[in-house]
């Protein structure tokens, strides 16, 4: 069987496997898969082709609704703390 270069270690491809899998399963899952790609492969067109792979047969798939999640932009963190925050004396 040949590796799939989007998905070499077949994580993603088992997590559809397994039966009864939780999203906490799914999310330790896809970021094993995360940490495994190469530094220059584009994650999120990795993700859309996973989905478009997976997800249209697996709608209501919990690995389905992680992959998705995965393909929104967090926002900028911001700062909420530290000596930058706190008052100071003048």
């Amino acid at each position: 069987m040949a590796r799939d270069p989007l998905d070499p270690k077949g994580l993603i491809r088992e997590a559809y496997r397994i039966e009864g899998i939780g999203p906490g399963e799914c999310r330790s899952i896809f970021l094993d898969w995360a940490l495994s790609r190469p530094d220059d492969a584009d994650t999120e067109d990795g993700i859309a082709q996973l989905l478009a792979r997976y997800g249209v047969a697996h709608p209501d798939h919990p690995m389905t609704a992680v992959l998705r999640e995965g393909l929104t932009r967090a926002e900028h963190p911001r700062r909420r703390g530290g000596w930058r925050s706190r008052p100071r004396g003048t």
